[in-house]
């Protein structure tokens, strides 16, 4: 027995690393993530403070540390796009002009400055590109409404979405959180239309369009209609609403959110809709805290949302959610379960460089 023992605890311990919920990766940096965002073929880019930039080529074996943009040495990027492994925008949150987009289109060696925020009391919190020449950025009520800009140019140029009156908003209570780059999100099928979610003093609200007019006095650009949606995520204070949206299709929905000075209360931290967004219904049973990232795994018919204390599943579209906890006869890190703030499956990023990458087979296991 003495013999073959090494061999045996080698075995256990490589299928244990094997069925881990979420492998743990070396990043190489120590800089807080927020942005990630897979693009797939094993290219994925993830971004952080202190001008971090991330990048991988090979689905996450070895995360490269991109160029820095240009005096962005203290900004906090909390969102990235990426189009392949050259190509991607990162988004700056800041007050001001401390919000900004920068560009690469050779692998991150270069980046140029292509948008900075006009508004000297705004704040960018989200930036999405359903594909390479569109793209939206939403920021803070400035102007007494959200603001909302949108690209045709692959970020080159962008022009304020006049919107309609219901995103009008008070700044002193209701924001949009960039804890995570989703607080913005896109709805299949027509994607190029983007929802978001909101919180503060006043509540949490979900925006939505729903319908789309050609504006003939203003040189035959599009209108947006917005619709203001009530949520039964917890808002009434400034730490509180919706902190990510992710619409499975266009009627199919989840968000979750809840109060981020309060991560371990469970109560009204996630909400699902059947109708295109026109409703909300409070989980039966929620997750087990705040969440801050909710995505969905087609592969397997599970969402996964994250927060500081913990993951839950999901397998009923956001009925019912239950805390997925690190196995230690499976040599899962204690902490493996904790600790995140973004997600762009299979990846999740999270403060002081964590990087984890979903391992598909536990999660096929925790749904069943």
């Amino acid at each position: 027995m003495q013999r073959y023992g090494w061999w045996l605890a080698f075995v256990l311990l490589t299928c244990g690393v094997a069925q881990a919920q979420w492998e743990m990766e070396s990043s190489g940096t120590t800089a807080d993530l927020r942005g990630i965002d897979n693009v797939g073929d094993g290219v994925a880019w993830a971004s952080g403070t202190n001008g971090t930039v991330l990048r991988t080529e090979d689905g996450g074996y070895l995360w490269q540390a991109c160029a820095i943009p240009p005096g962005a040495e203290h900004l906090d990027f909390r969102g990235v796009q990426a189009f392949d492994a050259n190509t991607a925008i990162v988004m700056s949150s800041g007050k001001g002009d401390l919000s900004r987009l920068y560009k690469t289109a050779d692998g991150c060696h270069t980046w140029k400055l292509v948008f900075t925020n006009p508004d000297k009391d705004g704040f960018w919190d989200g930036v999405q590109f359903p594909d390479q020449r569109t793209g939206w950025v939403l920021g803070d009520p400035t102007h007494g409404r959200f603001r909302l800009w949108k690209t045709n140019t692959g970020g080159n140029q962008w022009e304020l979405d006049s919107g309609s009156d219901s995103l009008k908003a008070d700044p002193k209570s209701a924001g949009v959180f960039a804890a995570s780059n989703s607080s913005l999100g896109l709805c299949p099928p027509l994607s190029d239309y983007p929802v978001f979610g909101s919180g503060g003093t006043s509540g949490a609200f979900f925006y939505r369009i729903y319908e789309v007019t050609v504006c003939f006095d203003c040189r035959g650009q599009q209108k947006h209609h917005w619709q203001r949606v009530i949520t039964p995520i917890e808002g009434g204070a400034e730490s509180a609403g919706i902190f990510s949206i992710s619409m499975r299709d266009a009627f199919r929905g989840v968000v979750v959110g809840g109060n981020y000075l309060k991560p371990d209360e469970a109560e009204k931290t996630a909400a699902f809709s059947n109708d295109q967004g026109k409703t909300w219904t409070a989980a039966q049973t929620p997750p087990h805290g705040y969440r801050s990232a909710v995505a969905y795994d087609a592969a397997s018919k599970t969402w996964i949302t994250v927060g500081p204390n913990g993951t839950d599943i999901s397998t009923d579209d956001g009925k019912n959610w239950r805390a997925v906890h690190p196995d230690p006869a499976m040599h899962e890190a204690p902490d493996a379960d904790r600790d995140w703030n973004a997600l762009s499956l299979p990846f999740v990023v999270g403060p002081h460089g964590r990087i984890g990458k979903l391992n598909p087979k536990a999660l096929a296991k925790e749904s069943k």
